[in-house]
């Protein structure tokens, strides 16, 4: 089965490579590839293809062997269905390296490449130290790249110290983080922790607020369409949207005694909803509900949009409370959804994604609340909200429409017209291609 698996997934990224550089040799005539060439680094399929055949070999994490085809992009959520799939955000490495392959300035040299492209699938691989065989030995993790990187046409790694290289990890960065001399070891590896990679730029899910090399792309959410005229019509069914729901969280816990962010909100919804009842009018909108709250404990809505993503076209604002770590992919979700966010902690509102999310700029599309005026001092949520002007919600949900495509990953083989629109594979190319760029001219990143 796993042996299939594999030769199933290099025969389609083989004939895939092929078709699309095919169809990009025209294009790439009229693109101004100056300072943006990038050398896709050749790895042994240890390194990325071979980790997919273990999809299922870990007993406390969810076998990901459904959500494998379609490039990572999982099945069609229905056969009619064009741009929704069940995606699995683990699996943004097999997508972002498939999507590479279409990147129209790539070259064959790297001795002439601005940027190497390591198509390692770390998150995958950190399975076996985390919940793994391997959970012991959580410091090496990489130290087998880094050894191939410097055996094999070193020359490549030793030119100028991996500045130059950058790679994908679809985890929150706090998960290659522990120290290695931890002892005894405590949660993740030690990855961006490791001296032979200080210097890499590391695109994850969510980046610590101090080191440099780390930058947060979005979430893998599971809208993805391949063609300019499905995300346009998406985009206008978002603009038509009637918008009956003040409020909405979509998500797990807050059934714990202890204080926190998710049970006050569970406690205030219900509250809110029993208090109000029928219809509310706010500030000239209309709305026939309070709150709502659409449960997905235990994994339930994770490849499952229509469960979320319908309550979020009818909700003004999507609650986006920190979970185990500050950031979560329900925000890619609300802002797909045209609802306005509303988060609890500063650093998952200012200082993730400026990419994608101009630093700076939350304020035009988003709300901060803090969470210890909501839990400690009784701050209530409702109150917030109910007091922000009309014409302030309108201009943040035209401020969120407006960042919708950049947060989107398109289908890979997308025709011309949908290329045209940057999307988050897009800005995150760019975005690394400056830094090393800038890193390279002598410019330090504190």
């Amino acid at each position: 089965m796993a042996s299939n698996l594999r030769s199933f997934l290099i025969l389609c990224f083989f004939c895939n490579c092929i078709n699309s550089n095919r169809a990009l040799e025209a294009d790439t005539e009229s693109v101004v590839c100056t300072d943006r060439w990038i050398h896709i680094r050749r790895l042994p399929s240890r390194f990325n293809l071979d980790l997919l055949t273990n999809c299922s070999q870990y007993p406390l994490v969810d076998s990901f062997c459904p959500y494998l085809p379609n490039h990572g992009l999982g099945p069609k959520t229905h056969n009619r269905s064009q741009s929704w799939y069940r995606t699995n955000p683990l699996l943004l490495e097999l997508t972002f390296h498939r999507r590479m392959l279409e990147y129209p300035c790539l070259t064959s040299d790297p001795s002439l490449a601005n940027a190497i492209y390591l198509p390692y699938y770390a998150a995958i691989d950190a399975l076996r130290y985390l919940y793994g065989p391997d959970v012991n030995n959580s410091m090496e993790h990489g130290l087998e790249l880094y050894e191939y990187l410097r055996e094999n046409e070193g020359w490549i790694w030793n030119k100028r110290g991996g500045i130059d290289h950058f790679l994908v990890m679809a985890r929150p960065a706090w998960d290659f983080s522990q120290s290695p001399d931890a002892d005894p070891p405590i949660w993740g590896t030690s990855f961006l922790e490791l001296p032979e990679f200080y210097n890499i730029t590391a695109l994850v899910v969510e980046s610590r607020p101090w080191p440099w090399q780390e930058q947060a792309v979005p979430y893998l959410t599971s809208f993805h369409p391949p063609s300019l005229a499905l995300l346009e019509s998406w985009i206008k069914r978002v603009k038509a949207s009637r918008r009956t729901t003040l409020m909405l969280f979509a998500g797990g816990g807050g059934i714990a005694a202890q204080p926190n962010i998710r049970r006050s909100i569970r406690n205030e919804c219900e509250n809110s909803t029993n208090d109000h009842g029928g219809l509310v009018t706010n500030r000239g909108y209309q709305y026939s509900k309070v709150c709502d709250i659409v449960d997905c404990s235990n994994g339930i809505c994770e490849h499952d949009p229509i469960r979320y993503m319908r309550p979020m076209l009818q909700a003004t604002f999507c609650l986006q409370p920190p979970g185990d770590t500050p950031t979560r992919r329900s925000t890619f979700d609300a802002i797909i959804a045209g609802c306005i966010p509303v988060f609890f902690e500063e650093q998952a509102a200012t200082s993730q994604y400026d990419w994608h999310l101009p630093l700076g700029t939350y304020h035009q599309f988003a709300v901060l609340i803090p969470k210890e005026d909501v839990v400690f001092k009784g701050l209530k949520i409702l109150d917030v909200l109910m007091g922000i002007p009309r014409g302030r919600i309108r201009r943040m949900r035209e401020k969120v429409i407006e960042l919708m495509p950049r947060v989107v990953y398109r289908k890979h083989g997308s025709p011309l017209g949908l290329r045209s629109k940057k999307d988050a594979v897009d800005i995150a190319v760019e975005g690394a291609l400056q830094r090393i760029n800038y890193r390279l001219k002598g410019g330090f990143l504190g």
